[in-house]
This record gives structure tokens, C-alpha cells and sequence, in this order.
């Protein structure tokens, strides 16, 4: 299995989730959110190291609860951007020199497993770009300005995107470093791999992998961790 490290971006806020501070420090079953995040990645057999990245205001309480956490890993605090591309950015000029691959995990995606880090990793050995997805359920439509409905995707070729998504770190920063050049704006780093024309394989997700950004998202996510500790 391919060694990587793991950035997580979690310099956001809470603005979509009604909350005054960042989502990941909001409660999920007494811990912060970020911390069931943590905790997956740390389990991890593939992931070496981890790199935190945040916002100032909030390291004091990350670096107290990496504390309190006491993960078999090491974790780094990154400086945050302004944007989650800003984030993953500076994200990869802190990643130690040895560091060869990497995976990136949006730090609200709470549910996601030590295997499926483990199957990205895994993956990285047969390409230098991945994304995990699942199939899209729902039919699809595109719609323009006026909310009308132009085109209706054949639902087979749709995936819903998830994280983590994992890159060669080499090729990844090039690709930072034309989209800050060329000014492109994306919500995901296998955006900028397309761009560049490099190839970005799928890695089977999982359903359950949901990113919290609602109070709903927190009431799901919930309810899936009862389950799953019984």
C-alpha cells in the first residue's frame, strides 16, 4: 500500500450550518466533528502523517483537542486561505520533503472510514489523480438562468464527489500553480488535474460519506454514528 499524507482542510466557517463558529467545532455525540475525522484518518494503515489546515482563531481549540485526542500520528497546524483552494495551497507547501502522495480530506466528511483512506491510497499505486465517488441516484437536470430545464443527463455516467482525493504531490502543486497563475477558481482539486489534462480515476466511495453543512447533514450524521457504535 502506497504511503501518503493527509491534508485536511478545515478553515471554513459555519455560515451554511447557522452556527457563529467553524462546523468542524460544532458537537457530533460530545466531540467536535473534526475529531471523528481525525480519528478515522489516524486509523488508517496507509496515512503517515496528517496537516491541519485552519484559520488562527481556531487553532487554540484544534491544538487542544489533537491533544486530548492523542492520535498515532503526527498532526501539523497549516495556516488557512481565503478559499478552500488558498487552503490546500499553502496545505502543500507544508508537506514534508518526503512526502510523495497525497490524499485531501475535507475536514466536515466526518463518516468516512479508515478503509476507504486505506482504498485511495491504494490507488494512487495505478494513477497519479483520484477522486472518491458514488453513482448518482436521482435524474439529473441542467438548468439555465430562468429555471428551465435545458438538457437531462444520461444518469449512468454521473458520480457524486466526494473526498478524500488523493494525487501525486509533484503534479498536484504544478497544477496549484497554474490555476494561481491562470486565475481558475475550482471546488475540488481533481478540478484543477482535469484542467491540466491529467487523468483522475474513480475510487468507489462510500454512501454514507457526507460532508456536514446543514443542521440536517449533523442530525444524519448522527444518527449513522449511533449506529455504527451500537
Amino acid at each position: 500500500m502506497t504511503p501518503v499524507h493527509l491534508l485536511i482542510p478545515a478553515a471554513g466557517s459555519g455560515r451554511r450550518m447557522g452556527s457563529d463558529r467553524n462546523k468542524v467545532l460544532l458537537e457530533l455525540l460530545g466531540q467536535p466533528i473534526i475529531a471523528w475525522t481525525l480519528k478515522a484518518a489516524a486509523q488508517a494503515q496507509a496515512v503517515v502523517w496528517i496537516g491541519l489546515v485552519c484559520q488562527p482563531g481556531d487553532r487554540p481549540a484544534l491544538e487542544s483537542l489533537v491533544t486530548a485526542l492523542d492520535l498515532p500520528k503526527p498532526v501539523v497546524m497549516i495556516l488557512g486561505g481565503t478559499s478552500r483552494q488558498e487552503s490546500v495551497y499553502n496545505g502543500l507547501q507544508h508537506l514534508p520533503a518526503e512526502a510523495t502522495h497525497v490524499l485531501i480530506h475535507d475536514g466536515a466528511r466526518c463518516l468516512a472510514t479508515p478503509d476507504l483512506f486505506d482504498r485511495c491510497a491504494a490507488a494512487l499505486a495505478t494513477g497519479p489523480g483520484l477522486v472518491a465517488a458514488v453513482p448518482v441516484k436521482d435524474t439529473i437536470k441542467v438548468v439555465d438562468r430562468d429555471r428551465q430545464i435545458t438538457a437531462t443527463p444520461d444518469r449512468e455516467n454521473l458520480w457524486a464527489a466526494q473526498t478524500p482525493q488523493g494525487f501525486d504531490v509533484a503534479m498536484l502543486k504544478q497544477c496549484h500553480q497554474q490555476g494561481l497563475d491562470h486565475g481558475w477558481a475550482v471546488t475540488d482539486d481533481a478540478a484543477l488535474f482535469e484542467k491540466c489534462d491529467l487523468p483522475v480515476q474513480v475510487v468507489p466511495g462510500e454512501e454514507t460519506n457526507l460532508k456536514v453543512t446543514t443542521p440536517m447533514d449533523l442530525a444524519i450524521a448522527e444518527f449513522i454514528l449511533k449506529q455504527r457504535l451500537g
